[in-house]
């Protein structure tokens, strides 16, 4: 089953009011497992930075204008994706952005139902909790350190350790205990531990046992035991 962890970074809150990307990261997923391969771009928004966004991402003016303009990276985006599944933080938001942008190029949306919302998954596990990457990082213990400002390659490496608790740990089947003891490498992870075989404990009535059930039959009238 292969999954595309994805992340934007943009201008602003909405696309409705001109903000634009200016980041995309991807990252692929094979069996809910990360294979190494990574899609990722800067994007020049075309359009100023706000000082709030500055601030979150740390992407300047400056910086952008060095890079392309979406329409030059959407073919390799796209070619990247596939038709995999998503799996994204708060999906109404990046979804939103990507198809604001390929509606400029004319370009068909990606549905929404073609996303997994983390966001959903984690209100679903601990409700009431605070469900943003960075406390289901903590509840996880996964490190942040790499985290200074919010980056879509950063963010989606997190977010594809944070889906994976989510469904259930590192090891989300049992079955795969059972492969991985039976497999053909079984012999490779060492010997086993010798098996003690245990001598059977004795089950026989003892003398003072045998007394007290014969003084009881003596009590009963004909006793089954003594046909």
């Amino acid at each position: 089953m292969r999954e595309i962890v994805l992340d934007t970074e943009t201008t602003g809150l909405s696309p409705h009011d001109g903000h634009r990307i200016v980041e995309i990261g991807c990252l692929e997923l094979i069996n809910h497992v990360p294979t190494g391969r990574e899609f990722h771009t800067y994007v020049n928004p075309e359009r100023d930075m706000p000082i709030e966004a500055y601030r979150v991402h740390g992407l300047s003016d400056e910086f952008l204008r060095q890079h392309p303009v979406f329409a030059d990276v959407v073919e390799g985006f796209l070619a990247f994706v596939g038709e995999a599944i998503f799996v994204i933080h708060n999906a109404e938001f990046d979804i939103g952005f990507l198809n604001a942008e390929l509606a400029r190029l004319e370009r068909p949306a990606i549905a929404i139902s073609r996303a997994i919302d983390t966001i959903h998954l984690a209100r679903r596990r601990y409700p009431g909790a605070q469900a943003s990457l960075d406390a289901l990082c903590r509840r996880f213990d996964i490190d942040l350190s790499g985290r200074e400002k919010h980056g879509a390659l950063v963010d989606c490496t997190l977010l594809a350790q944070v889906y994976l608790e989510l469904l259930g740990g590192k090891q989300p089947s049992l079955g795969l205990a059972s492969d991985a003891a039976s497999g053909p490498d079984r012999e490779e992870q060492g010997p086993s531990a010798p098996i003690v075989v245990r001598e059977p404990r004795p089950h026989a009535a003892s003398e003072a046992e045998v007394a007290a059930h014969a003084a009881f039959l003596e009590k009963l009238r004909d006793p089954i035991w003594r046909r």
